[in-house]
């Protein structure tokens, strides 16, 4: 069962990249200024995420077909792109899938693979997949890194540019809003990114692990109680 995930793994990451590939060189053809476009392209949070999610998968595939179970530092970073994905593929049909993008034309087929069939399947791996591992609570805000770290790089590049990836971060497209709009919709996404990741985690450890799960952090006091004990 195992190595039968590792190949389906080694599928949906060659469909991720298929389709990035495929966007990228459609788009990369029909704008004005290359040099920007790149810039742009790799700017987008789904092309960000479904990057992140191949990587993530193809090492899975290797670890599935080498190893009885994922080591736990996998487990961690699988969880934080399996929360990705899904915030994509909530966030694209809620907010953004009868909005035209300036990407030039998109494809329909890469467009879904990444906005709706990768993150589905990052979703049921993560379920379904045997060889994994709990995930520890006092890992979990590390998933909140790499959003926040976007959003901060979004918003400056904007400012100075002029250019946002999506509409509902750009202070400019609802007068009057402006940056308060804006501050809305992210402490909005954030939110979900945090609940959507504390599901991931709480899946992990609801689920019979496939190896011993690592301690908590345990406070001072508690392990002189249990060396006093001991």
């Amino acid at each position: 069962m195992r190595r039968a995930f590792g190949v389906l793994r080694v599928v949906a990451a060659a469909a991720i990249i298929a389709a990035v590939v495929g966007q990228f060189a459609k788009s990369l053809s029909l704008v004005p200024d290359p040099a920007v476009f790149v810039v742009n392209f790799f700017s987008f949070f789904t092309i960000l995420s479904n990057g992140v999610a191949a990587v993530v998968l193809l090492v899975g595939a290797a670890y599935a077909f080498r190893r009885a179970s994922d080591p736990p530092l996998f487990d961690l970073v699988r969880a934080c792109a399996t929360t990705y994905m899904a915030t994509t593929l909530v966030v694209y049909n809620l907010l953004l899938r009868d909005i035209s993008l300036d990407q030039a034309a998109t494809l329909p087929w890469s467009n879904e693979i990444l906005h709706v069939w990768a993150p589905l399947y990052l979703v049921l791996d993560w379920v379904l997949a045997p060889g994994r591992g709990r995930v520890p609570w006092n890992r979990f805000w590390w998933i909140a890194a790499f959003p926040v770290a976007w959003v901060v790089y979004t918003m400056i590049r904007g400012a100075i540019v002029g250019w946002y990836p999506y509409p509902f971060l750009n202070p400019e497209v609802s007068p009057g809003v402006g940056y308060d709009g804006v501050a809305v919709y992210v402490i909005a996404i954030a939110a979900f990114i945090l609940l959507v990741g504390a599901g991931v985690v709480g899946i992990s450890r609801a689920a019979r692990p496939s190896r011993p799960a690592e301690p908590e952090a345990t406070p001072e006091g508690d392990r002189t109680v249990t060396s006093a004990a001991g």
